[in-house]
This record gives structure tokens, C-alpha cells and sequence, in this order.
């Protein structure tokens, strides 16, 4: 590294650092793992850089300034318009064309990765139609690095290599490298809102500082493009943990030509194409593009270092409203929206990602069988949240992939799920957040995942010979199912007068004590973002399709259907490609009704994955999903990205939101995408792919009573039906010492225990006890409750 001068830039530290838009257009990376570099695509311009793993953004944005140094300076996400074509079939290669809106000049831009090294390439080629601006046009790269997921603290320098002329800049062990072949002919580093290169040019059209170094700060790197070699450079930023090893790679990335790259690249990610079997084109409206683009994008948000692991999106929802407190973003691994991307791969077709997906979430198994409520890739915990369903949710990934005919290899799950489903059952069946994230209770999209994937566990304990583990966990699973109704279902709702009978949101309770028999009829619902306290026979949402869904109901069961119906009553939204629904009335989570970012408050927007859960409940239904399958692809924006909100109000003036189009939530979002993707397959199949047949079989086509009811320290029920065997559960050892005529005589039962599960468990019979008299019982031998009573009694 060499330096002629330390002019050092003002300003110092720049102003308050902020993320960018979350309306992704586009994203990519090299399919092979060498290349430890992602990139995303937004309003024309390069968006975040990710390195060195999918959950590290390094940078704000990066674009260009065109000015004639005379009468204009023109920002390119700003001041042009913009195109952006796949120049190739099912890869990500960006063909960006960015145009002077009164026809004066254009710049093609084709962006990718270098197919082995950690080296964003953009090749551009300027052109050039007013002849007035021939040999005046200067071009300007200008980058804002937010290096290791801060806006703050970086340090940057022009620095020289040989005869290239290179800006560089780093933080907390991270380098960035930003080269151009031909060259850079001005280079200068500044303080954002003061000493930067858009300040610069703003000003009077032209470059006139040219600063060395700016440190610590909020910072961005310009540097004046040599146009003198036809109006045809390749740009390369190089990311890597020192000075000298960044710069290597960046300098042996532009050393050959940019279609040798491209052509590398290419290949690569035709090895990825699907193949006949899973080629459902004609399950589309689009003729499959739609389904290829969703398949390579859920590709690319797998990490190259940590195998397995995919983050929800990388994007950061209302990011420009962001600064560096929001370190996560949506680019973490929810194992929920995981076990969604894996599942739809598979669907696909694609193997390798949902199994090294499986293993990756063993080893973040925590001891007693839960998993974080979302984490960094390397596992670590991000928020500290549990949610039963993301307990479930590798249980049936697992089945999956053997339903799929996947070979495990030397991986055996069985341990994985086993702890799982203790877990369940000891801290079943009160989750204390659903999917959404939001609220503690009796969830139906919860507890249908929860079922179904006791199913799935006994399916494994059977063909392990362990029948008894398996007769276990089915007396569990049915005795859930047989509460369904009774946990989550109002005959008093008040939104549709002829629809009092009806399916809830969540049947709220403390998840510190849940009530053991809350009623769906008088629980109050606390609904988040600002919502409002409302009764929770009155907030609904679409969760129960998953009931249907995963096989634990009927589509036509009368319930299910009076459910469609008030749903699509209250949250049924119409828009301009087709209709799409919110997730739940009074839902805080959204835009602002006046456009602004949502901040902490806002009103819940339409979902496109609701969309495609509505055509596999058509499915199950009998009825063909196309029209979802053709709705959601209208939903995806010009690159054919998949957003977390729709706009669902008329149209705002000027700029603002417009109906049918993206809000500034997350996009592009994986669980989308992965809807979409098996949604098609679905169809193609003719039944949902995630129906667990064992569980339809058992709940549906042949119902099996519930012959238990289940007690247990974390759900200690106060009733039990006549004729039911009460089976207390623990997690330790204990002596159960029982009265049914008040304490007169006792009798002593020592609990046995479960092997596989490693949980006790004794069943105490009801059938010769009469309606109104109670099962009395306490707990000894060394146990945390001893000297605690507790009474059931028999209805």
C-alpha cells in the first residue's frame, strides 16, 4: 500500500448512518462456495454486499453519478429509469439498463459474482445517443460501505497496487476493495452528508476533491471512471479478512475478461437445473419463470460457510428507516421459515440444501430439544422467543426427505426428534409465541404443526421397533386433536352475524401459567403494534387452513368452511391482480395508512403467501389452484420478487404506495417464494405436498378417538371426561400418591418411564369414578412440586 499525501477528508464522523430499501429487484452470488459474496439489486444500483457469510451486510448501496460537468449530475437510482432482464435462464445474471429519462444516454449494466472468488463484477457499457455529450459525459462510482454490519466506524483510503489505483476501506477485520478496469483516473474518500463524493458533484457538477483518507466514521469512496478506453469498464469490489489478500483477489478478478467470468458463472448455475421430473411448467401461468427464478433465489440464500443454513431474506424491512441498532434485519435463520425454504427445494426436486439444512438444525438443538426463535447462521440466538411450531417444524423436514426417497447417509434425526417431542409434550400445549411472533396461547396453525409432526415421530419410532414410543407419542397427538375445537373455536364470534361458529386468530392465556381450559368465547386478545384489546372471538386470521393443510382436518369440515367464509368477510382484500388477504384484523404490522415506514405501529398489509395458502386449501377442497398459482405471480415485481406486503388501499399521490404493488416490508421473502414453489408442485401432484398422509389417515379418512386426557406441570388440567385415562406426564422421576374420596385412603403409584423420550408417566383410570367426583393426587420422592396438591374432576 503506498500513499503520496494524507489529505484527510472533514466532517468527521458524518452523519447518522441508515440501511436501504427492502424492495429488492434482484439478488445473486456464484453457485460455487469458494465465492463467500452475495449481492442484492434495488432501483437499478447495487444494494448490500454480503460477506463473508449470507448474514453480514457490508454495504448501504452502490451507483453511479453522471454529470457533463456543466448542467446536470444525475443519480442513478434516482434521476433514471430503469430495466432489468435475466439474460440467462434460471440464473442469477442482471442485465440492468439505467436511462437518461430524456433519451441522452444509457448505461447497460451486467452484474454477477466471480464464479470462485469473493468479487462483485459489474460490467457496464456507456452509451452515448446526444452527441452534445460525447467526450463531456463523466461517470462516478460512488459506494458506501457499512462494513460488518455497521454504518459506523469505517475507515477508508485511497490506496495503490502495482499501477492500479484503488479505493479501499475496512472495519473490525473486514476489507473492501473497490477496483475498475481500465481505472480510476479521480479517487477521493468523504464523510457522508459532508465531505463524500455526492456532496462533491451536487454542488457545481464537477469533482474537485479528491481526499485520501476519512477513518471511523460514516463514509463513501468515489472514483472517476477512465472513459477514454470506448465507454466499456468492468468494476470489481473485493471483500476479504486483510488489506493485501482483498486486493489480490479483486486485481486476479479484473485481470481477465468479464465474459470468461460470465461464462464460469453460467455453467455453474446451469448444473443447478431442475430436471424433467420436477420441470412443472405447465402448472404455471408464466410458462415455469416464475418457479425457476423462486428455485435459484431460495439456492442463494443458503451460506457457503455454514452449510444449511438460509436466512429469511436479505433485506431489512423499512431499511431506509434503519440505523445500526437493527443489526438483524430479516437476514436470519428462523427455523420455521428455513423448514419452508428446504421443504420447497425438495419439492423441486433439490436434495443437497434440505438435508445439509436438517443437520445444520441438529446441531443448534439445544439439550432440551428446543430451537432458537431465530439465530445468527452460525447458530448463535438472536431473540430469545419459543415457539412450539418451530419445534415441530425439523420433525417433518425429516419426513419429508424420506418420503422423498432422500438417502440420510450416515445421519440419523431419530435423536433430534425425540428430544423434539419431549419438549412438546412437556411444554405443550400453550405456545408462547404462534407464527406470527406476537401472542401466547391455543394456536390452530400451531398446534396442526404440532400434530403433524407427532405423527411423522411415530412413523420414525415405528421403524426403529419402538412401538410403545410410538403408541406414546400418538396418544399425545390424538389427544390434541381431539381439543382442537374446543381450544380455538367461538359459538359466540360477532363479525358476521350468521357466522357466530368459527375458527379464532389464538385463544389467548399467560404462557408463564397457562389455563388449561381458556375459552375461546371470553379470553381477551392483546393484538401487537398497537392493535387495540379485543375479545379473541373476534380477531381472525387463515391459520386454521393449516389444520387442512397438513391433514389433521377436512376441507369440508362444517367448521373449516364457516371459517373461509368469515375471513374472506373481514380480511379478504381484492386487489388489482387478484385477491389477497391480511393475516388478521386490527394486524399493526404494516405500512402507515398515510405511506409512512411502519415504527412499531402501522396497519397490517396483505401477504401473498396467504394467497397460496388459500390455493392449497382450494386444493384439498378439490378445486384447481391455478388462479392463486397466476395471483401470486402477478404479485411479483419486475425481477420477480416476492414481497412480504402488498399495498391493499387505493392509491396514495405522487410516489406513494399503489395498490397491488410492494410496501417497504421485506423482499424479496423466502416463505413467499417457497408458497409459490409448492403451491405448483401441489398442483401438479394433485394433493398438498406438505400433507402428512399418516395423520390424514388418522384424523380425517379414519378418525381415531382420544382415549387419554394429559396432565402435566406446564398444562395442569382441573377436568377430565368420564371414561378418559388421566396420564400425568413429568420430566423427573415421581411417586404419584392418589385419593378418589378425598384423602380417606390413598393409593401409591411410582411412574414409569418413557425410554426413548425420557420422560415419566402414570396413568390413573377414570371409568368406574362418577361424573362430580375427583381425582386427588401430589407428588413425591425428591420433586421440585412435592408438597403440592392437586384435584381433577371427572365430568
Amino acid at each position: 500500500m503506498s500513499s503520496s499525501e494524507n489529505q484527510v477528508a472533514f466532517g468527521a464522523p458524518g452523519m447518522e448512518p441508515r440501511w436501504t430499501s427492502s424492495a429488492k429487484e434482484g439478488l445473486g452470488t456464484s453457485y460455487h462456495t469458494s465465492c463467500r459474496l452475495w449481492f442484492t439489486l434495488s432501483h437499478g444500483i447495487i444494494n448490500e454486499i454480503y460477506y463473508p457469510t449470507v448474514d453480514q451486510p457490508n454495504t448501504r448501496d452502490f451507483q453511479f453519478l453522471i454529470s457533463d460537468g456543466e448542467t446536470f449530475c444525475h443519480e442513478e437510482k434516482r434521476d433514471l429509469l430503469h430495466e432489468l432482464e435475466y439474460p440467462e435462464k434460471s440464473c442469477p445474471l442482471y442485465r440492468l439498463t439505467n436511462s437518461d429519462p430524456n433519451g441522452r444516454y444509457r448505461l447497460v449494466k451486467h452484474v454477477m459474482t466471480d464464479p470462485h472468488r469473493s468479487v462483485l463484477l459489474v460490467h457496464t457499457k456507456v452509451e452515448i445517443a446526444d452527441k452534445s455529450l460525447r467526450g463531456k459525459l463523466r461517470l462516478y462510482a460512488l459506494l458506501a460501505p457499512h462494513i460488518a454490519r455497521y454504518g459506523k466506524g469505517n475507515s477508508g483510503q485511497c490506496v495503490e497496487i502495482s499501477a492500479a489505483r484503488l479505493l479501499a476501506a475496512q472495519r473490525s477485520g473486514i476489507h473492501l476493495v473497490l477496483g475498475c478496469a481500465p481505472g480510476f483516473s479521480r479517487r477521493s474518500v468523504g464523510y457522508v452528508g459532508a465531505s463524500d463524493g455526492w456532496q462533491d458533484l451536487m454542488q457545481n457538477f464537477r469533482m474537485d476533491w479528491e481526499f485520501r483518507k476519512a477513518e471511523d466514521g460514516n463514509i463513501a469512496l468515489t472514483g472517476e471512471i477512465d472513459l477514454t478506453d470506448g465507454g466499456e469498464f468492468t468494476l470489481g469490489v473485493s471483500m476479504g479478512g486483510s488489506f493485501q489478500s482483498t486486493a489480490a483477489k479483486l486485481m486476479q478478478a479484473l485481470a481477465p475478461p468479464f465474459e470468461q467470468h460470465r461464462t464460469a458463472y453460467v455453467r455453474q448455475w446451469q448444473r443447478t437445473t431442475i430436471d424433467a421430473r420436477h420441470d412443472f411448467d405447465a402448472q404455471t401461468s408464466d410458462g415455469g419463470h416464475l418457479y425457476r427464478l423462486s428455485r435459484f433465489l431460495l439456492l442463494s440464500h443458503e451460506d457457503k460457510l455454514f452449510q444449511g443454513a438460509l436466512v429469511a431474506s436479505m433485506s431489512i424491512p423499512w431499511g431506509e428507516t434503519k440505523d445500526d441498532n437493527d443489526l438483524g434485519g430479516y437476514h436470519l435463520v428462523w427455523t420455521r421459515d428455513m423448514v419452508q425454504s428446504a421443504s420447497a427445494l425438495l419439492a423441486t426436486g433439490q436434495t443437497g440444501t434440505p438435508l445439509r439444512a436438517l443437520i445444520w438444525l441438529s446441531a443448534i438443538q439445544r439439550p432440551d430439544g428446543s430451537f432458537p426463535q431465530n439465530s445468527w447462521i452460525d447458530g448463535t440466538a438472536y431473540w430469545s422467543g419459543l415457539q412450539l411450531d418451530e419445534i415441530a417444524a425439523p420433525i417433518l423436514l425429516a419426513w419429508r426427505l424420506q418420503r422423498e426417497g432422500v438417502s440420510l447417509g450416515s445421519f440419523d434425526p431419530s435423536v433430534m426428534i425425540l428430544r423434539a417431542v419431549a419438549y412438546l409434550i412437556l411444554q405443550g400445549p400453550v405456545t408462547a409465541q404462534e407464527r406470527w411472533e406476537e401472542n401466547a396461547g391455543y394456536s390452530p396453525s400451531t398446534l396442526a404443526t404440532v400434530i403433524a409432526s407427532l405423527v411423522c415421530a411415530a412413523e420414525f419410532a415405528h421403524q426403529c421397533a419402538s412401538p410403545t414410543t410410538a403408541e406414546f407419542i400418538l396418544a399425545y397427538a390424538d389427544w390434541l386433536a381431539a381439543h382442537i375445537e374446543e381450544w380455538m373455536v367461538t359459538t359466540r364470534g360477532e363479525l358476521v352475524e350468521a357466522l357466530p361458529q368459527h375458527y379464532i386468530r389464538i385463544n389467548t392465556t399467560d404462557p408463564q401459567s397457562p389455563d388449561p381450559h381458556a375459552d375461546p368465547n371470553a379470553t381477551m386478545i392483546q393484538v401487537a403494534n398497537g392493535g387495540g384489546l379485543h375479545p379473541s372471538r373476534n380477531v381472525v386470521g387463515g391459520d386454521f387452513l393449516h389444520l387442512v393443510r397438513l391433514g389433521v382436518r377436512a376441507a369440508d369440515d362444517p367448521i373449516v368452511r364457516n371459517s373461509v367464509r368469515l375471513i374472506d368477510a373481514v380480511i379478504r382484500r381484492v386487489l388489482p391482480q387478484g385477491p389477497c388477504w391480511r393475516r388478521y384484523n386490527h394486524d399493526g404490522y404494516g405500512q402507515k395508512a398515510d405511506g409512512r415506514a411502519f415504527d412499531g405501529t402501522g396497519v397490517g398489509r396483505c401477504w401473498p403467501i396467504l394467497t397460496g395458502e388459500r390455493g392449497h386449501y382450494e386444493l384439498a377442497g378439490g378445486r384447481d389452484p391455478l388462479p392463486f398459482i397466476t395471483n401470486m405471480e402477478k404479485f411479483a415485481n419486475e425481477g420477480g420478487m416476492l414481497t412480504e406486503q402488498l399495498w391493499d388501499d387505493p392509491d396514495l399521490p405522487g410516489d406513494g404506495m399503489k395498490a397491488g404493488k410492494p410496501t417497504g416490508a421485506a423482499m424479496p421473502l423466502c416463505w413467499s417464494h417457497a408458497e409459490y414453489v409448492s403451491l405448483v408442485r401441489s398442483r401438479h401432484d394433485g394433493v398438498c405436498f406438505d400433507r402428512v398422509e399418516p395423520a390424514f389417515q388418522r384424523y380425517v379418512a379414519h378418525p381415531v378417538p382420544s382415549r387419554h386426557e394429559i396432565w402435566s406441570l406446564r398444562h395442569q388440567l382441573r377436568r377430565c371426561p368420564r371414561g378418559k385415562t388421566l396420564r400425568l406426564v413429568l420430566a423427573a422421576q415421581a411417586v404419584i400418591i392418589w385419593s378418589t374420596d378425598h384423602w380417606a385412603t390413598t393409593s401409591n403409584l411410582p411412574t414409569a418411564m418413557e425410554n426413548a423420550l425420557h420422560l415419566w408417566f402414570a396413568d390413573l383410570p377414570t371409568e368406574k369414578l362418577p361424573a362430580g367426583a375427583a381425582i386427588e393426587f401430589a407428588l413425591v420422592g425428591g420433586h421440585a412440586e412435592e408438597g403440592r396438591n392437586w384435584q381433577v374432576e371427572i365430568v
